[in-house]
């Protein structure tokens, strides 16, 4: 699995450098908060890789997250732009046109100590992995590499560094429409919501695919796990209970697409 963003210029670069990358088919992550830094401002990822493709792909993936992103294309540059950028996390290429990645990694690590690094390495270069992940780095992917495997490796190392609020990663915002996925809490407007348990997968699966149109049978498969098959009333039903709860006396959120399907967005201005 890989990443799919909807910019046309990433789609473009996907087709131009096949052995690079995979496309994706999984839904995007927008409904979703991004990652933290303490202060509430946005992550910070340093992308270094010689190849400008790679370079732009990872970006653009990385800024469809919500983060941060600055890059470099050798380990001079990459020093640099971290002692001025101060990242959350660095995506480092082992192999550069001054500096292999182990020094690049030596120099952050004088300026950054705790920054977690997650390394690029050739696919059939287990001696480059080992060394890399002894010299101090977190983890590492090969190439041809999944942008979502970057994105979740990245994720996890930043969680556990420290560096983000845990907690935004567990919540849905659309609009003025909150779902906390840990603490099963729904607010709209400051307002909380109680909701039943099928009621919050099904709000939930809609917040996860903001502005997304979706059947009645992908809506089945995902909340009830039913094959598609003459159950579509419980569909109506339950969306019917969710607007009672959630657009009651409001602007409408859940918006019904004749012959289509549900979507969620937020409510008119």
């Amino acid at each position: 699995m890989c990443f799919s963003g909807k910019s046309q210029a990433l789609e473009r670069a996907l087709s131009e450098h096949p052995d690079t990358v995979c496309t994706m088919t999984t839904t995007s992550p927008q409904g979703r908060t991004e990652l933290l830094r303490p202060d509430g401002s946005p992550v910070r990822v340093l992308v270094v890789d010689d190849e400008m493709s790679i370079t732009e792909l990872l970006s653009m993936a990385l800024r469809y997250e919500g983060w941060q992103i600055r890059s470099a294309g050798d380990g001079t540059g990459a020093v640099q732009t971290a002692r001025d950028f101060r990242p959350d996390a660095v995506v480092l290429d082992m192999m550069l046109p001054d500096m292999d990645g182990l020094a690049v990694l030596g120099r952050l690590r004088r300026e950054l100590p705790d920054v977690p690094v997650l390394f690029l390495t050739a696919k059939d270069a287990l001696e480059d992995r080992i060394a890399g992940l002894t010299a101090g780095g977190d983890d590492y992917v090969t190439k041809p590499f999944s942008l979502e495997e970057v994105v979740a490796r990245l994720r996890g190392l930043i969680r556990r560094s420290g560096a983000a609020d845990r907690r935004s990663d567990s919540t849905l915002v659309v609009g003025d429409l909150t779902l906390d996925e840990d603490s099963h809490e729904v607010t709209r407007a400051g307002q909380n919501i109680h909701l039943t348990a099928t009621e919050f997968e099904l709000l939930r699966f809609l917040m996860r695919n903001p502005r997304r149109v979706l059947s009645k049978a992908q809506i089945l498969d995902r909340v009830w796990s039913y094959d598609f098959g003459g159950q579509a009333n419980v569909v109506e039903l339950y969306i019917s209970y969710l607007r009672r709860k959630i657009d009651a006396g409001r602007e409408p959120m859940i918006h019904t697409r004749r012959g289509a399907g549900y979507l969620i967005k937020p409510a008119a201005a």
